[in-house]
């Protein structure tokens, strides 16, 4: 699942370094990126996006048949979370996957790598319970959650999640794996992880989200 506010509200920082088109094309092409990677991921069965700008979604979405969308609750990331997770549960999920829509490098490699760890711990465990974390560069935040079952730990993003969520799970009695993967560790949040982006993933981001503003446009127009 994925949280996604709005244009206006998402990556406020990155206006230090960008105008606000070129702050809006980039946020666009990384959310475009991230369902486009989510929808041909094989294990993913549906991506709920939870947002208040479905006009958005719809054109980022369109022709994806395993995208939902659920109306964010405007009380902060993880109620915005908990309203993806618990319409995932309504639809019979077994397990979950928690993720920003910041993630520029994000691949099928390294979701296969949070599942293989969760399946590899859950055989290990007999069924025990499962959280799987991927910390942020930096290890003080998370950058992606699977549970298994979604409703064994609230999640708990922002400052200090990381050490948040590892509390949870061992409140929790659950099993627990970290996964360092710099595709998954990398966010791009400041001026500072924009300097660090390659230049031709940010060109192709950009040229993403450039296609999202014409097709929004081309919507609004009609």
């Amino acid at each position: 699942m994925l949280p996604f506010r709005s244009r206006d509200a998402a990556k406020t920082r990155l206006g230090l370094a960008l105008d606000p088109e070129e702050r809006d094309v980039l946020v666009l092409g990384m959310l475009a990126s991230t369902i486009r990677v989510l929808a041909g991921w094989p294990s993913c069965r549906r991506i709920h996006v939870v947002t208040s700008d479905y006009a958005v979604t719809d054109v980022v979405a369109h022709g994806l048949g395993s995208v939902v969308t659920a109306s964010d609750p405007g009380t902060g990331l993880n109620d915005a979370l908990r309203t993806g997770r618990d319409a995932a549960v309504a639809a019979g999920a077994t397990a979950v996957l928690m993720l920003p829509a910041d993630l520029p490098l994000l691949s099928d490699a390294s979701l296969d790598r949070l599942l293989n760890a969760a399946d590899a711990t859950l055989a290990a465990g007999n069924g025990q319970p499962v959280v799987v974390i991927a910390p942020a560069d930096a290890r003080t935040g998370t950058n992606a959650l699977l549970l298994a079952p979604p409703l064994i730990i609230e999640p708990h993003f922002g400052p200090e999640s990381f050490e948040a969520h590892l509390r949870a799970a061992a409140g929790a009695q659950a099993s627990v794996q970290i996964i360092d993967d710099p595709l998954l560790g990398f966010d791009l949040d400041t001026p500072d992880d924009l300097e660090r982006l390659d230049l031709a993933r940010r060109l192709e981001l950009e040229q993403i989200g450039d296609e999202i503003e014409d097709a929004l446009a081309f919507s609004q127009a009609g």
